[in-house]
């Protein structure tokens, strides 16, 4: 087994870190912030996801996971150095690269042994090898370092069992040390691996969530169509899965896809294109169709009444996808900034997204608005007159058409994620809309 350090506690970072310790890896993590290392110290994980708390607590019980904000404690011995930093993006849709530039002069200027550096954020085609080239302009001494690409393919809301159990796992190297030894870390893990160049590695990462961000915009496209030809885009759908040329996966049609990296992803990759003289048409139209789908609700509601200020709203699920607490690139964001800018009285509801959630809307008045949040999701729903939901939490799935008919002023749903039945809604005598089916049911 291996001395592996991490930088970054996020996301990628942490994940990484708590399933290389429970395969037997000695791993040290390394974050500037030093809140999120005593939390994850004391054996709490600074976000939400499942199985992780119990892989960091069984990893810090066992001697096998480490936390600290010192860089030479974290390199010390290190064979490995994965790099999961973020990568935001910036306003032109490019990635902004300046946290791997930093974490690279840091491990050039540190390092005292030879070590492989694994990029495993996500990175534009070419990152690494400037990376390398960074590195051996600030190293100091004689030691071997080389680099390596190593994508992530998780979801959030199972990115522990995606790590544990995942389809393939990609490497990008440039020499046969560097193949050998990334190989040698991940064989414990008894998964199919996929070696390729450097170049190929990072462009496999932004294809793979392209084509996934296209397979879901092309689905609610379907859906808007099926709405005008009285079509219902759930037997659509099934009618679909059964090809295995296109799989089950994806073809829920609802307001768009959010979160850190479908959105960002296919930005940057229509980004790259362009640098290279090259019109990426197919990406651009998930971008769109994405970006419009999103509203969607809310063009539905605008149609059926003429105004929302003064209206009480219940707004179910924030987070952009159930199983996490990350709200970027919600369906919710956009909706609920609309409501309150109408004047709407907006009371929502998330079982885990809240605290996030309120860091961009504090609980008040914003606007002409005011949004409330409630620990229940019947309580969201009590004399609202109409109803809005973003998120398919199990929670929500919960509420019955009963609940909606009776705890509602005006029982009117504005659904999202196509979460009710049609007919049972219409038996209940609620008001229903969906993406994509048919109002008779």
């Amino acid at each position: 087994m291996y001395q592996i350090a991490v930088v970054g506690t996020g996301y990628v970072g942490l994940v990484a870190a708590v399933c290389f310790a429970e395969i037997g890896h000695h791993v040290t993590c390394l974050d500037v912030d030093g809140d999120k290392i005593n939390l994850c110290k004391s054996g709490i994980a600074p976000f939400f996801e499942p199985g992780l708390q119990e892989l960091l607590a069984r990893g810090l019980e066992q001697g096998r996971l480490f936390f600290t904000t010192d860089v030479n404690q974290a390199y010390r011995d290190a064979a490995a150095i994965f790099i999961g930093v973020g990568t935001p993006e910036q306003p032109d849709g490019s990635a902004d690269l300046s946290s791997i530039a930093k974490v690279a002069r840091q491990i050039a200027e540190n390092v005292k042994q030879d070590c492989l550096v694994i990029v495993k954020s996500t990175v534009p085609v070419g990152t690494n090898d400037k990376v390398e080239q960074f590195v051996r302009d600030f190293k100091k001494n004689g030691i071997r370092i080389e680099v390596a690409s190593n994508p992530e393919f998780l979801a959030q809301g199972s990115a522990v069992h995606d790590t544990l159990q995942a389809a393939r796992i990609v490497i990008g190297t440039s020499s046969r040390w560097a193949e050998d030894l990334l190989t040698d870390i991940y064989k414990p893990f008894g998964l199919p691996i996929v070696s390729v160049s450097r170049r190929s590695a990072e462009m496999i990462k932004y294809a793979a969530n392209s084509f996934l961000a296209l397979k879901i915009s092309y689905m609610n496209d379907i859906a808007n169509l099926c709405e005008l030809v009285d079509a219902d885009i759930l037997d659509v759908a099934k009618g679909m899965s059964y090809d295995d040329r296109i799989g089950a996966k994806h073809l829920n049609a609802g307001i768009g896809y959010g979160g850190s990296c479908f959105p960002k992803d296919t930005k940057a990759l229509e980004f790259l294109a362009k640098q290279h003289g090259y019109n990426l048409r197919t990406v651009k139209a998930a971008i769109d169709v994405n970006r419009d789908q999103k509203t969607i609700l809310i063009r539905k509601a605008s149609s059926r009444l003429i105004t929302f200020s003064g209206l009480q709203i219940a707004a179910l699920g924030l987070t952009f996808k159930p199983g996490t607490d990350d709200f970027r690139e919600s369906a919710a964001i956009d909706n609920i900034s609309f409501l309150l800018h109408e004047g709407a009285e907006v009371f929502a509801y998330d079982p885990v997204g809240t605290p996030n959630f309120q860091k961009l809307f504090p609980q008040g008045r914003h606007e002409a608005g005011n949004i409330t949040y409630v620990t229940q999701p019947r309580d969201a729903l009590k004399n609202a007159h109409a109803c809005f939901i973003f998120t398919e939490w199990q929670q929500i799935k919960e509420i019955t058409p009963q609940d909606y008919r009776q705890l509602m002023h005006t029982p009117l749903v504005f659904d999202g994620r196509n979460i009710l039945s049609i007919k049972e809604m219409a038996k209940a005598q609620v008001e229903y809309y969906s993406i994509g089916r048919q109002r008779k049911g």
